[in-house]
């Protein structure tokens, strides 16, 4: 055994929580004996989310320790992953399946190894098991329909693909990873090397735009979800979501990702909750 899976435990935690994310992660919109469940689950992701994107580990050691933290929470294993311990369990009580959870280490082994992205479609199916788990775990906490995941699906699919293109520097510069399709670039004369600017080009930002032209369509295609969702509660904090995603997306659209982080602000949230409440709750 390696001394990576002898350690007591493999997570690193980065110390991003639930306040970094662009949407709200078990708010007080969900119903109050669900939210450690969300939690739980959250927790999972963002240990998992850490170790992908550790900059001083390499690529053999981070896949060995998401395989440990999949060994814990199938039950192969007793311990080494605490987040992974705590949702097998969240799991038994709630009798929602573990494919939500194992379906997210496949996009972070994924980020663990691959570094470019050739076309928008492979983008979406990165998205696929990056995203979309997350909603579907969500939507089967509260026992709805398989018919609210497409719309979910493209949600999830928006938001991380807006969160690529606020941290599209970062990402070059600490892991030399990039999001921004291969073919897309080509076509525009631009680079991956190009979020190294401190501006963006004009090259780049049309592959920004024409990233954010696709995500608007996502977008659009979410705006079914909450008209879809039972749960009362659950419903308003889909719509929220979706408006915050329309917020964000406008934010990208106007402002330039390389000078400053894009991203919501209070008035986002308020005007989202605004938004929402006389329609959906």
């Amino acid at each position: 055994m390696s001394a990576d899976l002898a350690a007591p435990n493999v997570e690193t935690w980065s110390g991003k929580d639930r306040g970094d994310e662009n949407f709200p992660v078990g708010s007080w919109l969900i119903r109050a004996d669900l939210r450690r469940h969300v939690h739980a689950y959250y927790a999972f992701a963002r240990n998992a989310d850490d170790i992908a994107d550790h900059p001083d580990l390499a690529s053999a050691q981070k896949i060995a320790r998401l395989d440990a933290m999949e060994a814990v929470l199938t039950g192969a294993a007793a311990e080494g992953s605490p987040s992974a311990a705590r949702l097998r369990t969240s799991l038994a009580q709630t009798g929602v399946s573990a494919v939500h959870a194992r379906e997210l280490l496949i996009a972070f082994r994924q980020d663990a190894v691959k570094r470019r992205y050739a076309d928008w479609g492979e983008l979406m199916d990165y998205c696929r098991y990056s995203a979309a788990p997350v909603g579907r775990y969500v939507l089967d906490l509260h026992g709805e329909s398989e018919a609210t995941w497409p719309a979910s699906d493209a949600l999830c699919a928006s938001l991380q693909v807006m969160n690529h293109l606020q941290d599209c520097a970062k990402d070059f510069a600490e892991l030399d990873r990039s999001y921004l399709p291969g073919a897309w670039l080509a076509r525009e004369g631009a680079t991956a090397e190009d979020v190294r600017a401190p501006k963006t080009g004009p090259g780049l930002r049309r592959v920004f735009d024409a990233m954010l032209a696709e995500t608007a369509l996502l977008n659009d295609q979410a705006r079914a979800l909450p008209g879809l969702v039972r749960a009362r509660r659950l419903r308003v904090e889909t719509a929220i979501i979706c408006g915050l995603a329309r917020r964000l997306h406008a934010r990208l659209r106007r402002g330039d990702p390389l000078a400053a982080r894009v991203r919501l602000r209070t008035p986002d949230a308020i005007g989202a909750i605004l938004a929402s409440l006389p329609r959906f709750a």
